[in-house]
């Protein structure tokens, strides 16, 4: 294994299913070379189901998670037959992670690493990030490499820059990393690891019941940030082009397919007012992550009229993006923006210089009838050697692995344990506010006190 091969998609599914077989015939869509199946698959998905649902969680997503399992299924078939095992799902909320590994390469995997945060309501997760951080080996005499994987939904509104910069320090602060133990896997993800580590008798499978459950001490608590880790980052930041809903003359300088760049419409103009690029270069958020170069249209907000000519099969998705006869269809209150991105952490200074993450290709997918955002896909080569650990002098010149913008709130754990029990609350409240069985109790007990009313008025 040269070079650790990683495809990260990020994806706001708008609360409803996703269609497997559409969503495979362009999942691998980024991939430079599908010869080579990327080594880890990775699913960072906002509002995957309603909130009670995915408030709720459990088998209450589970419905919505199955249909991207079978995406990535089908996908697999149409790279050399290769075939992928979900290792862990994460959710806060409605934001979700979703990963998987090549079936031959599960037992590389030694172990994991979870965390939440919400940063909505009430510190919920209507919004948030969640994370996964794994160690593989590469190779067998060789220290295991670290990958953090963060999946994140910050606020949204053209006007709410600050507040989705308060969402990443909060995220930064309080997304506290923590070992899965084996007694937290479900029984069927269990038999899956081992089932896939029993091909070679001498291979330890991910997570067996010989591995302690033991928290990590206070010193050992690590974020986002930490100085021996790679680091990809995927989510509906929220981002704008603009700062307040367009008018009606502003509409006309909504994008249109063009490959030319002086046209006035060209994508490219708009880009320029990217608000998450802004934010960045001036250290306000993402604090030392850096993007490939964006080389496809705003991923939002698509209207509705699109997505009803893609359910009735008037408009091919594919066809939207053609520079002589495809359209661009924009909901016309909102600026369209690349709210969708894939960002990631470079290598740190002491490590060799020749030893760089790869971008083999970053795009936008097609529109899916199911939601007004596009997919974003982004495939990385991650250098195959463990980032080794800084010496005291080169820590001073870390940069963010080193010396993370924000500390982390020692508080962290007890505000998400008391956010947990706001969701399930309130995913059980809006459960039962929702269902005809509520409503009807809800009928007669509004008859039966206006009846009572009625009668117990004096004549």
């Amino acid at each position: 294994m040269s070079r650790l091969s990683t495809y990260t998609l990020t994806f706001n599914c708008a609360r409803l299913p996703v269609k497997p077989l559409v969503l495979a015939s362009h999942l691998f869509d980024a991939l430079r070379d599908p010869q080579h199946p990327p080594s880890i698959l990775v699913l960072c998905l906002q509002e995957i189901a309603p909130i009670n649902s995915s408030f709720l969680g459990g088998s209450y997503l589970q419905c919505y998670l199955e249909e991207f399992k079978k995406a990535v299924d089908i996908a697999g078939t149409s790279l050399n037959g290769a075939s992928y095992v979900n290792i862990v799902n994460r959710n806060v909320g409605m934001t979700v992670m979703m990963v998987f590994v090549l079936r031959e390469q599960t037992k590389r995997v030694k172990s994991l690493q979870t965390a939440e945060v919400g940063v909505g309501w009430l510190e919920m997760g209507n919004k948030g990030a969640v994370g996964v951080r794994m160690e593989i080996k590469t190779q067998e005499d060789e220290a295991p490499v670290s990958l953090t994987f963060v999946s994140v939904h910050l606020a949204p509104m053209e006007w709410n820059v600050k507040r989705r910069n308060e969402d990443w320090r909060n995220i930064v602060r309080r997304l506290v990393f923590e070992p899965v133990s084996y007694s937290s896997l479900s029984r069927s993800r269990k038999h899956r690891l081992y089932d896939t580590a029993s091909s070679d008798p001498g291979t330890k499978p991910l997570l067996s019941p010989d591995d302690h459950d033991d928290a990590p001490s206070k010193d050992q608590l690590q974020g986002i940030y930490t100085p021996t880790s790679y680091l990809v980052l995927a989510g509906d930041l929220n981002y704008r082009t603009g700062s307040a809903a367009p008018n009606q003359i502003e509409q006309h300088r909504f994008p249109q397919p063009c490959e030319d760049e002086s046209y006035p419409r060209h994508y490219w103009h708009l880009l320029s007012s990217d608000q998450l690029e802004a934010e960045r270069k001036t250290g306000r958020t993402m604090h030392g992550l850096k993007e490939a170069p964006v080389e496809f249209p705003p991923t939002y907000k698509y209207s509705d009229s699109a997505r009803s000519k893609l359910q009735s099969g008037e408009l091919k998705a594919e066809d939207m993006d053609d520079e002589e006869s495809g359209s661009w269809e924009w909901a016309e209150h909102r600026w369209p923006s690349w709210c969708d991105r894939v960002l990631y952490l470079d290598i740190p200074s002491w490590m060799d210089s020749t030893k760089q993450v790869k971008i083999n290709g970053y795009k936008a997918l097609p529109l899916m009838a199911s939601s007004d955002h596009r997919p974003v896909a982004c495939s990385l080569d991650l250098p195959h050697e463990a980032i080794a650990s800084p010496t005291l002098e080169q820590q001073k010149a870390g940069g963010v692995r080193c010396n993370p913008p924000f500390k982390i709130d020692p508080y962290w754990k007890g505000r998400r344990r008391r956010a947990r029990a706001g969701e399930i609350v309130a995913g059980i409240t809006i459960s039962l506010v929702t269902t005809w069985r509520f409503l009807v109790v809800l009928l007669l007990t509004a008859i039966i006190v206006i009846v009572g009313q009625w009668f117990s008025d004096p004549v």
